[in-house]
Protein backbone atom coordinates (compact mmCIF):
# COMPACT_ATOMS: atom_id res chain seq x y z
CA UNK A 1 0.00 0.00 0.00
CA UNK A 2 1.14 3.51 -0.63
CA UNK A 3 -0.10 7.07 -0.82
CA UNK A 4 -3.90 7.27 -1.04
CA UNK A 5 -4.47 3.70 0.12
CA UNK A 6 -2.19 4.26 3.10
CA UNK A 7 -4.18 7.34 4.03
CA UNK A 8 -7.46 5.46 3.79
CA UNK A 9 -6.09 2.53 5.78
CA UNK A 10 -5.06 4.76 8.67
CA UNK A 11 -8.36 6.60 8.68
CA UNK A 12 -10.22 3.31 8.74
CA UNK A 13 -8.02 1.97 11.53
CA UNK A 14 -8.86 5.00 13.66
CA UNK A 15 -12.57 4.50 13.04
CA UNK A 16 -12.31 0.78 13.78
CA UNK A 17 -10.59 1.54 17.09
CA UNK A 18 -13.45 3.86 18.01
CA UNK A 19 -15.99 1.18 17.06
CA UNK A 20 -14.19 -1.38 19.20
CA UNK A 21 -14.53 0.93 22.20
CA UNK A 22 -18.30 0.73 21.88
CA UNK A 23 -18.40 -2.79 20.47
CA UNK A 24 -21.09 -4.06 22.85
CA UNK A 25 -23.47 -1.33 21.72
CA UNK A 26 -22.83 -2.13 18.06
CA UNK A 27 -23.44 -5.84 18.67
CA UNK A 28 -26.72 -5.02 20.40
CA UNK A 29 -27.80 -2.90 17.44
CA UNK A 30 -26.91 -5.68 15.02
CA UNK A 31 -28.94 -8.22 16.96
CA UNK A 32 -31.99 -5.96 16.90
CA UNK A 33 -31.61 -4.95 13.24
CA UNK A 34 -34.18 -6.00 10.66
CA UNK A 35 -33.17 -8.98 8.50
CA UNK A 36 -30.94 -8.00 5.59
CA UNK A 37 -32.52 -7.84 2.16
CA UNK A 38 -30.87 -10.69 0.23
CA UNK A 39 -28.61 -10.41 -2.77
CA UNK A 40 -30.34 -12.33 -5.55
CA UNK A 41 -28.07 -13.17 -8.48
CA UNK A 42 -29.45 -15.35 -11.24
CA UNK A 43 -26.98 -17.55 -13.11
CA UNK A 44 -26.31 -16.28 -16.59
CA UNK A 45 -27.71 -12.79 -16.02
CA UNK A 46 -25.67 -9.60 -15.82
CA UNK A 47 -26.37 -7.18 -12.96
CA UNK A 48 -25.34 -3.68 -11.94
CA UNK A 49 -24.11 -2.41 -8.57
CA UNK A 50 -24.90 1.31 -8.49
CA UNK A 51 -23.00 3.52 -6.08
CA UNK A 52 -24.07 6.44 -3.93
CA UNK A 53 -21.30 8.85 -2.93
CA UNK A 54 -21.13 12.59 -2.48
CA UNK A 55 -17.44 13.06 -3.34
CA UNK A 56 -14.84 11.13 -5.32
CA UNK A 57 -11.13 11.97 -4.94
CA UNK A 58 -10.61 11.38 -8.66
CA UNK A 59 -13.24 13.92 -9.79
CA UNK A 60 -14.13 16.04 -6.76
CA UNK A 61 -17.54 16.93 -5.33
CA UNK A 62 -20.40 15.02 -6.93
CA UNK A 63 -23.28 16.40 -4.87
CA UNK A 64 -23.79 19.02 -2.15
CA UNK A 65 -27.39 18.46 -1.04
CA UNK A 66 -29.02 20.48 1.72
CA UNK A 67 -30.36 17.22 3.17
CA UNK A 68 -27.77 14.49 2.51
CA UNK A 69 -29.88 11.71 4.00
CA UNK A 70 -32.89 12.45 1.79
CA UNK A 71 -30.61 12.91 -1.21
CA UNK A 72 -28.97 9.51 -0.86
CA UNK A 73 -32.37 7.87 -0.40
CA UNK A 74 -33.66 9.42 -3.62
CA UNK A 75 -30.50 8.46 -5.51
CA UNK A 76 -30.75 4.86 -4.30
CA UNK A 77 -34.43 4.74 -5.20
CA UNK A 78 -33.66 5.87 -8.76
CA UNK A 79 -30.97 3.20 -9.10
CA UNK A 80 -33.21 0.39 -7.92
CA UNK A 81 -36.14 1.53 -10.04
CA UNK A 82 -33.78 1.42 -13.01
CA UNK A 83 -32.92 -2.21 -12.31
CA UNK A 84 -29.76 -2.10 -10.18
CA UNK A 85 -29.34 -5.29 -8.17
CA UNK A 86 -27.48 -3.63 -5.29
CA UNK A 87 -26.79 -0.11 -4.08
CA UNK A 88 -23.21 0.47 -2.92
CA UNK A 89 -23.02 3.18 -0.25
CA UNK A 90 -19.73 4.96 0.47
CA UNK A 91 -19.30 5.38 4.21
CA UNK A 92 -15.73 6.75 4.19
CA UNK A 93 -15.91 10.30 5.64
CA UNK A 94 -12.58 11.98 4.97
CA UNK A 95 -12.31 11.81 1.16
CA UNK A 96 -15.70 10.53 -0.02
CA UNK A 97 -18.14 12.57 2.05
CA UNK A 98 -19.64 9.37 3.38
CA UNK A 99 -21.22 8.44 6.69
CA UNK A 100 -22.59 5.23 8.11
CA UNK A 101 -25.79 7.19 8.69
CA UNK A 102 -26.23 7.52 4.90
CA UNK A 103 -26.41 3.74 4.68
CA UNK A 104 -28.77 3.67 7.64
CA UNK A 105 -31.06 6.24 6.03
CA UNK A 106 -31.35 4.22 2.81
CA UNK A 107 -31.85 1.00 4.76
CA UNK A 108 -34.62 2.64 6.75
CA UNK A 109 -36.46 3.32 3.49
CA UNK A 110 -36.44 -0.44 2.77
CA UNK A 111 -35.61 -0.02 -0.90
CA UNK A 112 -33.32 -2.94 -1.68
CA UNK A 113 -30.04 -4.67 -0.78
CA UNK A 114 -27.20 -2.34 0.23
CA UNK A 115 -23.44 -2.83 0.33
CA UNK A 116 -21.18 -0.89 2.65
CA UNK A 117 -18.21 0.35 0.63
CA UNK A 118 -15.27 1.52 2.70
CA UNK A 119 -11.68 0.63 3.52
CA UNK A 120 -12.54 -1.90 6.22
CA UNK A 121 -9.79 -3.19 8.50
CA UNK A 122 -11.52 -5.01 11.37
CA UNK A 123 -14.47 -7.42 11.79
CA UNK A 124 -16.23 -4.90 14.04
CA UNK A 125 -16.77 -2.77 10.93
CA UNK A 126 -18.78 -5.59 9.37
CA UNK A 127 -20.89 -5.73 12.52
CA UNK A 128 -21.39 -1.96 12.13
CA UNK A 129 -22.49 -2.50 8.53
CA UNK A 130 -25.11 -5.10 9.45
CA UNK A 131 -26.32 -2.96 12.37
CA UNK A 132 -26.83 -0.05 9.95
CA UNK A 133 -28.90 -2.20 7.60
CA UNK A 134 -26.37 -3.43 5.04
CA UNK A 135 -26.78 -6.72 3.22
CA UNK A 136 -23.12 -6.86 2.25
CA UNK A 137 -19.74 -5.17 2.43
CA UNK A 138 -16.64 -4.62 0.33
CA UNK A 139 -13.17 -5.76 1.40
CA UNK A 140 -9.88 -4.91 -0.29
CA UNK A 141 -7.53 -7.91 -0.42
CA UNK A 142 -4.41 -5.73 -0.58
CA UNK A 143 -5.26 -4.14 2.77
CA UNK A 144 -5.72 -7.43 4.64
CA UNK A 145 -3.54 -10.43 5.42
CA UNK A 146 -4.91 -13.91 4.80
CA UNK A 147 -5.73 -14.46 8.47
CA UNK A 148 -7.71 -11.20 8.61
CA UNK A 149 -9.56 -12.03 5.39
CA UNK A 150 -10.59 -15.34 6.99
CA UNK A 151 -11.69 -13.53 10.15
CA UNK A 152 -13.69 -11.02 8.15
CA UNK A 153 -15.41 -13.74 6.12
CA UNK A 154 -16.22 -15.66 9.30
CA UNK A 155 -17.80 -12.54 10.79
CA UNK A 156 -19.69 -11.82 7.57
CA UNK A 157 -21.06 -15.38 7.59
CA UNK A 158 -22.41 -15.03 11.12
CA UNK A 159 -23.74 -11.53 10.43
CA UNK A 160 -25.48 -12.65 7.25
CA UNK A 161 -23.53 -10.34 4.95
CA UNK A 162 -22.45 -11.05 1.41
CA UNK A 163 -18.88 -9.94 0.67
CA UNK A 164 -17.25 -8.45 -2.39
CA UNK A 165 -13.46 -8.86 -2.18
CA UNK A 166 -11.57 -6.48 -4.42
CA UNK A 167 -8.41 -7.38 -6.34
CA UNK A 168 -5.85 -5.40 -8.31
CA UNK A 169 -3.40 -8.13 -9.30
CA UNK A 170 -3.20 -11.80 -10.21
CA UNK A 171 -1.73 -12.47 -6.77
CA UNK A 172 -4.77 -10.82 -5.14
CA UNK A 173 -7.03 -13.14 -7.12
CA UNK A 174 -5.08 -16.23 -6.04
CA UNK A 175 -5.39 -15.14 -2.41
CA UNK A 176 -9.13 -14.62 -2.81
CA UNK A 177 -9.47 -18.07 -4.38
CA UNK A 178 -7.64 -19.52 -1.38
CA UNK A 179 -9.93 -17.71 1.04
CA UNK A 180 -12.94 -19.03 -0.87
CA UNK A 181 -11.63 -22.58 -0.60
CA UNK A 182 -11.10 -22.20 3.14
CA UNK A 183 -14.72 -21.03 3.56
CA UNK A 184 -15.90 -24.50 2.51
CA UNK A 185 -19.11 -23.22 1.03
CA UNK A 186 -20.24 -21.08 3.94
CA UNK A 187 -22.71 -18.38 2.90
CA UNK A 188 -23.81 -15.69 2.24
CA UNK A 189 -22.40 -15.17 -1.26
CA UNK A 190 -18.81 -14.21 -1.96
CA UNK A 191 -18.07 -12.06 -5.02
CA UNK A 192 -14.66 -11.30 -6.50
CA UNK A 193 -13.99 -7.84 -7.87
CA UNK A 194 -11.32 -6.36 -10.12
CA UNK A 195 -10.76 -2.63 -9.67
CA UNK A 196 -9.12 -0.92 -12.63
CA UNK A 197 -8.30 2.17 -10.55
CA UNK A 198 -4.89 2.22 -8.90
CA UNK A 199 -5.70 3.18 -5.32
CA UNK A 200 -2.19 4.49 -4.78
CA UNK A 201 -2.21 6.93 -7.73
CA UNK A 202 -5.98 7.01 -8.58
CA UNK A 203 -5.17 6.41 -12.25
CA UNK A 204 -7.42 4.18 -14.37
CA UNK A 205 -6.15 1.12 -16.26
CA UNK A 206 -9.18 -0.29 -18.16
CA UNK A 207 -7.07 -3.06 -19.70
CA UNK A 208 -6.70 -4.60 -16.24
CA UNK A 209 -10.20 -6.05 -16.59
CA UNK A 210 -9.17 -8.04 -19.65
CA UNK A 211 -5.70 -8.97 -18.38
CA UNK A 212 -7.09 -10.49 -15.18
CA UNK A 213 -10.24 -12.06 -16.61
CA UNK A 214 -8.53 -15.40 -17.25
CA UNK A 215 -7.33 -15.51 -13.63
CA UNK A 216 -10.74 -14.92 -12.02
CA UNK A 217 -11.61 -17.78 -9.64
CA UNK A 218 -14.26 -20.06 -11.12
CA UNK A 219 -17.40 -20.41 -9.08
CA UNK A 220 -17.43 -16.81 -7.87
CA UNK A 221 -19.45 -14.04 -9.54
CA UNK A 222 -16.97 -11.49 -10.89
CA UNK A 223 -17.45 -7.74 -10.57
CA UNK A 224 -15.75 -5.09 -12.74
CA UNK A 225 -15.17 -1.94 -10.67
CA UNK A 226 -14.39 1.68 -11.55
CA UNK A 227 -13.68 3.58 -14.73
CA UNK A 228 -16.84 2.64 -16.65
CA UNK A 229 -19.06 5.43 -17.92
CA UNK A 230 -20.72 4.25 -21.14
CA UNK A 231 -22.81 1.28 -22.30
CA UNK A 232 -19.83 0.29 -24.44
CA UNK A 233 -17.64 0.09 -21.33
CA UNK A 234 -20.21 -2.15 -19.65
CA UNK A 235 -20.61 -4.37 -22.70
CA UNK A 236 -16.83 -4.85 -22.86
CA UNK A 237 -16.52 -6.21 -19.33
CA UNK A 238 -19.70 -8.28 -19.63
CA UNK A 239 -18.35 -9.92 -22.77
CA UNK A 240 -15.13 -10.70 -20.86
CA UNK A 241 -17.14 -12.68 -18.30
CA UNK A 242 -17.81 -10.19 -15.52
CA UNK A 243 -21.33 -10.88 -14.24
CA UNK A 244 -21.59 -7.51 -12.49
CA UNK A 245 -20.22 -4.02 -12.85
CA UNK A 246 -19.94 -1.41 -10.10
CA UNK A 247 -20.53 2.13 -11.37
CA UNK A 248 -20.44 5.24 -9.21
CA UNK A 249 -19.29 8.68 -10.33
CA UNK A 250 -20.92 8.66 -13.76
CA UNK A 251 -24.26 7.68 -12.23
CA UNK A 252 -24.00 10.40 -9.60
CA UNK A 253 -23.41 12.90 -12.42
CA UNK A 254 -26.18 11.60 -14.69
CA UNK A 255 -29.16 13.97 -15.16
CA UNK A 256 -31.47 10.93 -15.03
CA UNK A 257 -29.79 8.18 -13.00
CA UNK A 258 -32.72 5.78 -13.39
CA UNK A 259 -32.57 5.99 -17.17
CA UNK A 260 -28.78 5.61 -17.14
CA UNK A 261 -29.04 2.46 -15.00
CA UNK A 262 -31.55 1.00 -17.47
CA UNK A 263 -29.16 1.75 -20.32
CA UNK A 264 -26.16 0.16 -18.60
CA UNK A 265 -28.05 -2.94 -17.46
CA UNK A 266 -29.40 -3.51 -20.97
CA UNK A 267 -25.90 -3.17 -22.44
CA UNK A 268 -24.47 -5.67 -19.96
CA UNK A 269 -27.22 -8.23 -20.45
CA UNK A 270 -26.93 -8.07 -24.22
CA UNK A 271 -23.17 -8.73 -24.11
CA UNK A 272 -22.69 -11.01 -21.10
CA UNK A 273 -20.85 -14.26 -21.66
CA UNK A 274 -20.63 -16.82 -18.87
CA UNK A 275 -17.07 -17.74 -17.88
CA UNK A 276 -16.11 -21.37 -18.34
Amino acid sequence: MADFLDEMAQSSRDRADEALRVGDNILAKMRSAKPALPLNLQPGRFELIAEVKLTAPSVGVLAQPEDPHQAVIEQARAYLQGGAAVVSVLTEPTRFGGELSHLGAIAGAGLGPLMRKDFLRDPIQLVEARAAGASGALLIARMLGDAMIDAMLYTAHHAGLFVLIEAFTEDDLHRIAGAHARRRGLGPPLLVGVNCRDLATLRIDPERFLRLAEHLPLGLPAVAESGMTTPQDIARVAEAGYQLALVGSSLMQAPDPKARVVELVDAGRSAYRVRR
